[in-house]
């Protein structure tokens, strides 16, 4: 990693992985910690976001540092026609670390390349996003106790949901077997079945929801599907509604299934699931504060 930015999850190993679900345990148990006492964070948000960007600032302020930056690209100098490499030099004169967040695939990693000080990816476009990567392992980990030979059904946006992408890549490196749920316009990308298929992983596709699904699953991670991905909005209307969870489809579940989502829902989750002890995806946003107060420690070496 350069700088020790982290742009994509494969930027950990399987050991670098496991120490940091180590630290994200330490500052869950304190999370306040003044240890980036004079140190600055920047947080350029190109794209909107509520859990990342405010997860990230609530961070650095808990563990004593400062933020700068924006949530709104509007208000930058990009309006002007600054290039992104332009941005990110002069932002890394002031800052000791970027945390940015971009439409672009690829963002990330040129923003890594041309900056002087360590870039922590906050998602580019549908490519990648390991903090939510991250949090996701720790809540994986803390609710199964293991992160090794489970069952993991993926549901929903799997063709855009860089989240999905993420979590694949890095539980690629614990035998999983893979469930995914999607319709034909929103399936995983030929390029990551490959990947499965090249690492030994078994997956199985499906365009129905079904319950006989779920009650394989330790792992029902849902998603949202993304309606600022779409250039047709035809498509979206289609597939927008095409999935969703009920808490009666969870009758016949495992005992330790739980149910995870990276956030925001929209209509893909029933309110009703939220008051099944399967459902995990608040504690699961709230894992984000202390998976990411070890990310920015570990990115700017601080132990």
């Amino acid at each position: 990693m350069k700088n020790k930015s982290l742009v994509s999850i494969t930027d950990y190993s399987k050991d670098e992985i496991l120490q940091l679900l180590k630290k994200i345990e330490t500052f869950e148990n304190n999370p306040n910690q003044r240890v980036l006492e004079g140190k600055v964070v920047a947080t350029l948000f190109f794209e909107p976001s509520t859990r990342t960007r405010l997860s990230f600032e609530t961070a650095v302020n808990r563990l004593g540092g400062r933020v700068i930056g924006f949530s709104d690209a509007s208000t930058s100098s990009s309006v002007k026609g600054e290039t992104l490499k332009d941005t990110i030099m002069m932002v890394s004169n002031y800052a000791d670390l970027i945390v940015m967040r971009h439409h672009f695939e690829g963002a990330a990693r040129f923003a890594s390349e041309v900056s002087s000080v360590p870039v922590i990816n906050a998602g580019d476009g549908s490519n990648q996003h390991p903090s939510q990567t991250m949090l996701d392992l720790y809540s994986i980990y803390k609710t199964q106790g293991t992160l090794n030979n489970l069952q993991i059904t993926m549901v929903g946006d799997l063709k855009y949901g860089r989240t999905v992408h993420s979590l694949l890549m890095a539980m690629s490196h614990f035998n999983p077997v893979f469930h995914f749920i999607a319709p034909k316009e929103l399936e995983i990308p030929h390029a990551y079945k490959t990947f499965c298929e090249s690492s030994g992983i078994e997956y199985h596709e499906y365009s129905e929801f079904l319950e006989d699904v779920i009650n394989l699953s330790d792992i029902l991670y849902m998603t949202r599907v993304q309606k600022e991905r779409f250039t047709d909005l035809m498509e979206y209307e289609k597939v927008k509604n095409v999935y969703t969870l009920r808490n009666k489809m969870l009758e016949n579940s495992k005992p330790n299934l739980r149910v995870l989502h990276p956030l925001p829902r929209v209509n893909e989750i029933s309110y009703d699931v939220d008051d099944n002890p399967k459902a995990y995806y608040f504690q699961q946003a709230k894992n984000g504060l202390y998976t990411r107060e070890a990310i920015i420690c570990t990115a700017l070496d601080i132990d």
